[in-house]
This record gives C-alpha cells, structure tokens and sequence, in this order.
C-alpha cells in the first residue's frame, strides 16, 4: 500500500503564539497531532515533547504483528513520562500538558492511540466517520443525546478536557486499531479546527478525490482562519493508495 501525507500547523488569527506540534514521519508511517496547554510558552514545549517522545520510541520499536498496539501505549507512557517530570522540575512549566491523536499505519490495517479532545477522522467510501472519541467534559452531553455535536464547540466547558499527556503521573490513551483499504483517507487535527468546521464542512473539503493531501491541509486551515481562527490549528491528512 502506498501513502502520500500533508501537515501544517497554524497560529491562527487569535493566539499570539502556537503551541501545537505535529508530526507526518512518512518512512515510518508515524502521524499525530499535540495540542499543548500551560502558560509561559509550556504548552508549546509540552506538545513537542510529546510529538519527539512518540517518534522516538516508535521509530525505535519493534512492527512485529500483534505488537502495534502494547508498542503505542508504551510510547504513551514514555511521552507522559517525560513532560511530566518536566512540569515537576519546572515551576514555569508547572501543569503543562498536551493533547495526542496518533495514527499508524502498515500495509493492511492501522492503529490509534488518543489523549484528549483532538481528533481522527477517516473518509472512506465517501463517508466520514470520527474516530476517536473526545476527553472532555462536555463530550458524554453529546453520547447522551443532551447536546448535539455542532454544539459541543459552542459549549462554555468545551475546552475544559478530562485526559491529557503530562499533567498526572499516569495515563490511559484509547487503543484502537483497523483494516485498511486503498482509497482511505485518514485526517488528523487540533480542536482549533474542528471548534469552526463542522463535520459536514470537512466531509465536503476531503471529498475532493483530486487533491493532494498537502492541499487539503492548506485548504482546512484557510477556511478556518478565514472564520475568525481562532485557536491554534493544524492538520495531517494520510491518503491510501493501492500499489
């Protein structure tokens, strides 16, 4: 199976700084989105070291079959290690953290790992489905029916989320993992994406079977500073094509 990536990140039109980090590792087949949090620049430290901990280790581990999934929780762990010790030696840093949506993939299946409230989705026979589910306080409102999943940005306690890399001494990710078929379509991203595109918005962008993923992610990006950006936003789009 063959992939071709995209990835950007962006300040957007609010934030006076960017304190999410990405990485599209093609050779490695290592994707994810962090999403830092924490005052004095922290956020921006905590989300790099969890992007450089994370291929660290997977560019280290072993790919042997059945492996992937206890390989991505002890990257998890390692990342969380890190930063954590980090905040405690740190006054500056202290409660730093990071979100994590981190995809894998070979060449018949993937795997996710997730920590927070950034998201995978996955576009395949023309229809978008996302694939993590969100740390956060107000996503069981929307499991629950309370609440639909427009409103979830529009939530006063959106931002407040429930699991993140380095502010506890440990931490549980979601492990999932799947089969994949030439034609899918993989988006990683950070909320400040998906606080202004809706669901609909990004099935109608990705749609677009012409486009080259580094396209996608340029266009996503746009729309959303274009709507007032304002968080931080960045975007990983994996495509899957038979050999």
């Amino acid at each position: 199976m063959r992939i071709e990536c995209g990835a950007r990140t962006d300040q957007g039109r609010v934030r006076t700084s960017n304190e999410d980090s990405f990485v599209a590792n093609l050779g490695k087949r290592i994707f994810l989105v962090a999403d830092g949090m924490g005052g004095h620049a922290a956020g921006e430290i905590a989300s790099r070291m969890t992007a450089e901990k994370i291929e660290e280790v997977l560019s280290a581990g072993s790919t042997a079959p059945g492996a992937t999934e206890d390989l991505l929780r002890f990257a998890v762990e390692q990342a969380n290690a890190s930063v954590h010790e980090t905040q405690k030696l740190r006054p500056d840093y202290r409660g730093m953290g990071s979100t994590l949506t981190l995809l894998t993939v070979s060449d018949d299946s993937y795997a996710i790992a997730q920590v927070g409230d950034s998201r995978a989705y996955l576009l395949r026979d023309r229809d978008l489905i996302q694939l993590t589910q969100d740390h956060s306080l107000v996503w069981p409102l929307y499991k629950s029916g309370v609440i639909t999943k427009d409103e979830i940005s529009r939530n006063p306690r959106k931002n407040l989320i429930t699991r993140s890399i380095g502010t506890q001494p440990q931490v549980e990710a979601d492990v999932q993992t799947g089969f994949v078929r030439g034609g899918d379509l993989f988006l990683l991203c950070s909320d400040g994406l998906t606080d202004v595109l809706s669901d609909g918005d990004l099935s109608q962008t990705l749609l677009n079977g012409n486009a080259d993923p580094q396209y996608l992610c340029d266009i996503l990006i746009d729309t959303a500073n274009a709507r007032g950006g304002p968080d931080n936003i960045t975007t990983v789009v994996v495509r899957l094509l038979p050999d």
